[in-house]
Order: structure tokens, then sequence, then C-alpha cells
């Protein structure tokens, strides 16, 4: 059978071997771009196109699906906008499409005027199908699909994105596969990132106005057009609420508007737990600012207000399991990869094993003031530590971080450890005591790094709202807010003599900032996907613009799965490195600035000559993804973060 592309058709279907369509007069189009075969039309996009089931002639007739933009919009305007974000739709699939849990995208094109988007097909049913079939799921199903779609929303959120359409007909179970492994063949699928709805919400109304589907959009998305990562968790409460209770919330809103969120358990056939209900309240909270406003809260407070305790080796699985749901380095994801957390190395390079963090550690650094080398490491699980990395023995556990702590920064004169946390705050600690020094307020999102200046005089941190600010130290005085990235910043990194800041993003640059005046000195592009982390070499290099303060190299680390160096003082790319197989998610140089080193989503470690530009080893030894890392002063020990919530210390051979 052929069909038909012309999206006012009918009825599309055609026999093979005629050149028009019986039903319309059409041309039919044997294979699309020459290897797609549509076979037919999977739902229509109301007058923006429709979305065909296709086969792929050029590997094996693998089935694929197409979607199709043909507005029918009325204006230059309208038009020029629903190209345009049609093509964001496709930008943005080929950003996410590296997470299993995603389509991924295969193509995008034009031809006879229309624009087509080619992705994954899922061989599955959406959730609403399934609840139809199979009826309301139990407490049990219901946190394991929260922590499923938590784990995607994590992902997308992190780069920026926001779905704005979370229901039971946009999520997918794929269906059973015998080459697959029973932990991956059912996994949840998160489809439809939809130009073609999107599109209709924009076009037919004001711009910025109504983007979702009532019921399950909270009120700050279809009143004023706006969305957060809180408007997708307020979808995803309503979504479950759906699975639990068989009604739907756009009949519930339709009776009685937004309401119904504060008596949503009238409608359940069975009762569930008091935890799991106060997450659900918060989740449906009419107020965006009494909402979770990360899917990390969520999936903290389900995993520690379980309903009742778990068996030790339960417990342990459930935690390693954890790690991997919270991690979204690059795109990585091993889900429900239920490992043991103390997977022994192969190499001789490995001396110690630090476990105590409970979930994936995020940051880790190292001060040696004192006559002390002192490791402090960050994590999910809310918590800061300060080791003695000489024994491994831990010194002391602060607990005052309110959120998920995402970075950590000692001070070199060793009085000062920072702590960027998932609540918007930076903290100050005493490195000695573990005492709070002060809690500095400012960003309007969770702060993502932190870095003091080599003098300890000041502080930046960067956050999701893609803000820079500095502080003064140790007052905790704001100085300056920097904006010119138009993604979150995820990586800092002070210059030697500390007068410029490097600044990497999610929207792939990295900013070289002047600190005197506050100004861009520097835009370095080259990274095709996000960038994870920056750092600067402490060595300045003999270029007579040293004396300037811009001397040296740049290391940056990118979703893109390579390490670039750059000469600080021209801004030209000095090499690429390539070897890791996923995101790396760290970098970090010797204090000569010969070796550097990179953490990656892969488990491995490699260390680099930054002279020959020659691999020198692959460190093996992590279960899960590498997220930080960090050099002794002397260069000859090297700390390593871990998602499954261990730290690696290394001895690096020369």
């Amino acid at each position: 059978m052929l069909c038909c592309l012309n999206p006012d058709c009918p009825s599309p279907l055609n026999p093979d071997r005629i050149t028009n369509c019986q039903s319309c007069g059409a041309p039919l189009i044997p294979l699309l771009r020459g290897h797609y075969r549509i076979i037919q039309v999977l739902s229509d996009e109301g007058g923006f196109g429709r979305t065909y089931l296709a086969e792929d002639v050029d590997k094996l007739n693998e089935p694929c699906v197409v979607k199709q933009l043909a507005p029918k919009v009325q204006g230059t305007w309208a038009l020029k906008k629903a190209v345009e974000s049609f093509q964001h739709e496709a930008q943005r699939l080929q950003e996410l499409g590296k997470n299993s849990q995603i389509p991924t995208l295969l193509a995008y094109f034009e031809e006879d005027y229309y624009l087509y988007l080619v992705q994954e097909f899922i061989d599955g049913q959406t959730l609403l199908k399934e609840l139809r079939q199979r009826g309301t799921y139990n407490e049990t199903e219901i946190r394991q699909v929260l922590l499923d779609l938590l784990s995607v929303l994590k992902f997308i959120h992190e780069r920026g994105v926001i779905h704005r359409d979370i229901k039971p007909q946009n999520i997918m179970r794929r269906f059973s596969q015998p080459h697959l492994t029973r932990e991956v063949k059912e996994e949840l699928v998160l489809i439809d990132f939809g130009a073609s709805k999107q599109l209709s919400a924009t076009v037919w109304t004001k711009p910025g106005t109504t983007i979702g589907t009532r019921g399950y959009s909270p009120l700050e998305q279809l009143q004023d057009g706006e969305a957060h990562p809180a408007s997708d968790l307020f979808s995803l409460g309503a979504t479950c609420f759906h699975l639990m209770s068989g009604v739907s919330p756009g009949n519930l809103w339709a009776e009685n508007g937004y309401s119904w969120v504060a008596s949503w358990q009238q409608y359940l056939r069975r009762p569930i737990s008091k935890d799991l209900a106060e997450i659900f309240e918060k989740l449906l909270k009419k107020d965006i600012h009494e909402r979770y406003q990360s899917a990390d809260e969520v999936i903290k407070d389900l995993v520690y207000q379980s309903p009742s305790p778990q068996p030790p080796i339960q417990r342990n699985k459930l935690l390693a399991g954890v790690a991997i749901v919270l991690l979204a380095f690059g795109g990585v994801w091993y889900m429900y990869g239920f490992q043991p957390l103390n997977l022994i190395a192969e190499n001789n390079f490995l001396m110690k094993t630090l476990s105590g963090h409970s979930n994936v550690v995020t940051s880790v650094a190292v001060s040696s003031a004192s006559n002390r080398l002192t490791l402090a490491s960050g994590s999910f699980d809310t918590t800061l530590k300060l080791w003695n990395l000489s024994t491994g023995k831990e010194i002391i556990t602060i607990e005052g971080n309110a959120g998920s702590v995402y970075s950590v920064a000692t001070s070199p004169d060793g009085r000062t450890v920072a702590s960027a946390n998932g609540n918007n705050t930076i903290k100050l600690w005493n490195l000695s005591t573990g005492q709070e020094i002060h809690t500095l307020y400012g960003h309007s999102s969770s702060v993502e790094s932190v870095a003091i200046s080599p003098d300890s005089k000041m502080l930046a941190s960067a956050s999701f709202d893609g803000s820079i600010k500095l502080w003064e130290l140790p007052s905790g005085n704001e100085i300056a807010t920097l904006k010119k990235h138009s993604s979150p910043v995820k990586s800092l990194a002070f210059g030697p003599n500390g007068q410029t800041l490097a600044s990497g993003s999610e929207d792939k640059t990295i900013k070289l900032w002047n600190l005197k005046n506050k100004q861009v000195i520097r835009v370095f592009k080259g990274h095709s996907q996000p960038i994870r982390s920056v750092a600067i070499s402490p060595i300045l290099s003999d270029s007579p613009l040293s004396k300037g303060g811009l001397g040296g190299i740049l290391a940056s680390s990118s979703a893109d799965d390579t390490i670039k160096l750059w000469n600080i003082a021209t801004g030209q790319e000095i090499y690429t490195f390539v070897g890791h197989s996923y995101s790396v998610n760290s970098v970090a140089f010797t204090s000569d600035g010969k070796i550097l080193a990179s953490g990656s989503s892969d488990h491995t470690i490699k260390l680099w000559d930054v002279t020959t530009k020659r691999e020198i080893r692959t460190l093996k030894g992590h279960s899960k993804e590498v997220t930080s890392l960090a050099f002794s002063p002397n260069g000859n020990t090297l700390v390593s973060g871990c998602a499954d919530g261990t730290i690696n210390i290394w001895r690096v051979v020369r």
C-alpha cells in the first residue's frame, strides 16, 4: 500500500503501482526523500500536518515515524512562527535524542514545500491505552512510574526543555523484545515533544498563551502561557492521579476547574500511604511556588519516605538505582541497573574507595591548608562531607543544605568551603569546623557551580537561571551579576591570576570574563552539545598578553563526548581530544598544567598529556558515570566522584 502525503486527503491509502491518489488525485511519492516508505497515517495534527508510520528501506525496512508540517495559518507571522517552532523542535530532539526514554531524531528535511521530521518508532502502547486495558495502578506501580518519568524530566530540564504536555497519551511503554533484558525492554518513553501541538496553541491563540492540555497542565501554563520545570511536575502528578484513580483530570477540570486538586484523594479507588499522598499534595499544588521545583526534590522524597522499612539488601539496591535515576550528565541513563556499590577496580592505580554518600556524588574539591589534605564532596543526598584525603577517613558530615548539593569549592587559604544548592542558595562553611558562615541569596533557580578565586577574596556562582554572580569573601556581599549566556550555566573556573573567569553553558559556548569591568572578553564556540565542565591551566603561557591576564590554556568538556583545548590569548581551538564514548562531565588540570584528566558517563577517567596531545592511560574502577574530578596540589593524587555515591582516590604515575 502507498499512503498519500496530501495532509487534506480524506482516504490516503492506495494500492501499489499507481501514480496518483485515488481519493484526492495528488501525485503519490513511493519513497519520501528516496528511502522512507509511508505506510499509514498515525494521527492528524489539526491543520498543521499529519504523523505517519513509515519504513526506512535503507535499513532493512526498519519502522520509523514521520511528522509532516503543513500549517494552515493566516498571515506571514503565523507561518514564520510555525516553521521556526518546527525547526526548534528538530533541534531539541537532536540534543535530547541520546536518552533511551526519548525518541531519537533520525532526519529533518524539506520536500515538496513541506517540512518533515523523522523519529525513532517506539514499539509499544501509551499509558492511556494500558490503563483502559488493565485498570488502575496500585501504589507500587505508581512509585515505579514516578521514578521512571522523573528521570527523563530531570534530563530534559537540565537542558532547558520543558515538555508542556505530559499526560498518559504522551507516555509509551515499550513492548517486550526477546533480545533485550527485562529491565530495559519495558521502560517508559516520553513522546510528543510536539511541534504540532505547541504550534497549534501558539498560532491559534495569542502568542505566549495556552500550551498544554486542560486538567493536566497547571494554572500558570494555561492562564499565562508560562512553563517551568515545576509545571511539568504538576502534569506528572495529574498523570499519575489519572492512572491511580481511572478518572480523567480533564473531565474534573471541565466540571470544577482547579478545585479538584484540593480533593483529589476522594476519587481514588484504593487508599495510598500517607507518604505518597504527601508527595502528590505537593505535586498538585495550584500555586507554582508551593509545588516541587525540581525532579531531584521529588525523587528524594519518593525514596526516603518509602512507606515501610526496606530490608538492607533491597535498600542498597534502591539507593544504587536512585543514583542512576538522578544523573543527567550528558544524557547517558542506565535505568534500573541495580549493581553493588563496591565494584573493585581491575588496575593498581586505585588506592581507596570512599563510601558514605547515599546518592550521586556531584562534586569534589581538595584543600591543602594547615598541612592537611582535606577533601570536600557534595551529593544529591543534600550533604556536604569533609574527608582526610591521606587516610580516607570522614571528618564531618554537614547536613544544613536545603536541597541537593550541585557543586563544592574550597578556598586556597583553607578557611572556607562553598556549596551550591538546589534551593537557589550558596552556603559558606568554615572548612575547619564545619560551621555555617553565611547563606547567599540571589539566584532564581538552582545553583549549578561555584568557584573561589586564587586569592580567596571572591566567590563566583553559576545558576540554572543562566546568570553568574560574584560575591565578596569573607563578607558574602554581592558584587555583580553577569548575564550573557542564553541557557543554564554549568561550570566555572577562575584564571590563575584571578582577573578572568571562564563559564560553560548549556548554550554550547564558553565565555571568558574580565572581572575588572565585568565584560565578556571572548566567546569560545566549537562544541556541538552543551558544555559540562571548564578548567583553566594554572600555568600562564608565554604570550605577551599573559601580563594582562589573558594567557594559558582553557579546557572544556561537553555532552558531545569530546574535550577541547583553547588558546586563551587568541581564542583559537588548539586541539580536540576524542576517546570517550559518552558525555565528558568533568575536566581538571594538574598544578603544573602538564596533565589533563577527564571523567565521563562511560564510567572511565582518561589522563591526557597536554604537550603531546596523547592519551596517557584510562582509569577504570567506577561502576557508574564519573561526575567530578579534582587533583591534589602536587598532582600525584586524583579524586573522582561517581553516580553510585562513591569517591575513588587514584595514584597518578607521571
